[in-house]
């Protein structure tokens, strides 16, 4: 992949970064104001918090041209928190979250991401795209058909404006659509649903607030749970987002640096009576695909939302929510990987079972990181099962020495060291039995029991038995772990003393 300078970064896209800012601006007051909302805090928590991580992000993230504010998987794990202690102590948990977001950034917890498959990345982008549409359905719900038929405008303003010639790669088509619908709402006073109607917006900048706490070992046990959840929903959403945005502009990120950006984020937003929050795929893609590519981008959402909702509240509330609906539903035909519903005839069994599992639990469950650890498990499982078939052996026979040889080959683990062990003939009248394993491995402590249990067995039945073949690691493993080779180990495991 593409790596770019920080010139590049910056200055390389600028007319795209900054109208690109702008529609990701005005399409996020909704949604900060929406999540605020879910965590039971005022409006005017979730729009700072935007405004502070979307600005600090843009400096110290990891991957240019994607947009981190206050998300709706962080609202969610601190709706209990809000309810039972206060917002004092969502901001003290704010501050926690970012400092265990640093600490995960050193110890590069971002290669993390190489255990996450191809496919649950898959399931990960199609259930966000469901999520992202079903969270437009209440504003298209009993309302009545103007809503429909401006929706349905925007959309296809969306779709058909990047096809008039020289003016349609010019200008993103949402914001077009923006501003065409807010100027039909007012101009003909059709009376529907808009921005300031989702609640009030701030009248003033934020200002520097540290959290009414106690600090001693009791506020630590009451915020800690939460923080720690905070940090590893928020790490997952912002490298899975990263790593679907590198395949997007074919560019790569430092997803050790995001997390240290995300933690530092954090930790601004809890010093400006802001939540947690993270990397927001919606946003990211919406920028993505207005143009937006360098880090002027997002800087460009974070200062434009704080001047939008401080100095422009009387413009910001006009805005139609059909327009910003029809931009979501663009963004989540966008973001749903349609080749994947394809691949539902063509690709194996086990790779649908992993992405549609991934897709029903994030929709079930509206939790992103259980979501992707279910993918994860399951295409964890899926491959030790495919690796432990590889595993096979063979087996000859020396009259005059009365030797069995057993010849091992493939991998020896978890999952197939009980065939390993029941390769053998124990009760086969020869005097000798050779173990082979030039060309096997063995990885883990299953493995060296196996061995164990074979051998002990065999010298049980008064063979002779002797082990070739092991390659260097596979030899550590079994010198350190194993027993057969050390009668007072086999002793004791036999219950001598």
């Amino acid at each position: 992949m593409l790596i770019l300078s920080p010139k590049q970064e910056w200055f390389g896209n600028i007319r795209g970064d900054i109208l690109a800012g702008i529609v990701v601006a005005l399409a996020l007051i909704p949604e900060a104001i929406a999540f605020s909302i879910i965590a039971g805090v005022d409006p005017k928590v979730g729009l700072y918090a935007s405004f502070c991580i979307a600005t600090v992000i843009a400096f110290v993230g990891g991957r240019a041209g994607m947009i981190s504010a206050a998300t709706g998987a962080m609202a969610l794990l601190m709706v209990t928190l809000v309810k039972e202690h206060g917002l004092q102590y969502l901001m003290a948990a704010t501050l926690l979250t970012g400092v265990l977001q640093i600490v995960a950034g050193y110890l590069k917890l971002g290669v993390l991401m190489s255990f996450v498959s191809r496919t649950v990345v898959i399931g990960f982008v199609n259930a966000l795209a469901i999520l992202i549409f079903m969270a437009q359905l209440p504003e298209l719900t009993n309302v009545t058909w103007h809503v429909y038929a401006l929706t349905a405008a925007g959309l296809g303003i969306i779709y058909l404006f990047p096809y008039i010639p020289k003016l349609g790669t010019l200008i993103p088509s949402p914001l077009v659509t923006i501003v065409v619908l807010t100027a039909v709402t007012v101009v003909m006073g059709i009376d529907v649903r808009t921005v300031g109607d989702m609640g009030q917006l701030p009248d003033t900048l934020p200002i520097f607030l540290w959290p009414e706490v106690p600090f001693n070992f009791e506020t630590l046990s009451i915020i800690f749970p939460y923080s720690a959840a905070l940090a590893a929903v928020g790490l997952l959403e912002s490298f899975m987002t990263a790593t679907i945005i590198d395949d997007m502009t074919d560019t790569d990120s430092d997803k050790n640096r995001e997390a240290k950006g995300q933690g530092i984020a954090n930790i601004a937003s809890g010093c400006m009576g802001g939540m947690a929050g993270c990397a927001m795929i919606g946003q990211s893609v919406i920028n993505i695909k207005s143009g937006g590519r360098g880090r002027l981008s997002t800087l460009v959402v974070g200062v434009l939302l704080l001047i939008m909702v401080v100095f422009m509240s009387d413009l910001i509330k006009i805005i139609p929510m059909a327009a910003l609906v029809a931009v979501m539903i663009m963004v989540s035909i966008g973001t749903f990987s349609w080749a994947s519903i394809k691949g539902l005839k063509t690709l194996p069994l086990s790779t649908n079972i992993v992405m549609l599992s991934t897709v029903f639990v994030v929709v079930g469950t509206h939790n992103l990181a259980l979501g992707v650890f279910t993918g994860v498990l399951l295409a964890s499982l899926f491959f030790a099962n495919k690796i432990s078939h590889l595993m096979y052996w063979d087996k000859s026979f020396e009259e005059t020495s009365s030797t069995r040889i057993y010849k091992f080959i493939g991998q020896i683990f978890f999952n197939s060291a009980d065939r390993f062990a029941d390769a053998f003939d124990y009760k086969e009248e020869v005097k000798n039995v050779v173990i082979d394993v030039t060309r096997a491995h063995f990885w883990d402590i299953t493995a060296v029991y196996a061995l164990d249990k074979a051998v002990i067995k065999l010298r049980k039945m008064g063979k002779e038995v002797e082990v070739i073949g092991q390659n260097e690691a596979t030899q550590t493993i079994i010198d350190r772990f194993g027993v057969h080779d050390k009668p007072a180990e086999i002793e004791k495991m036999m219950g001598g003393h």
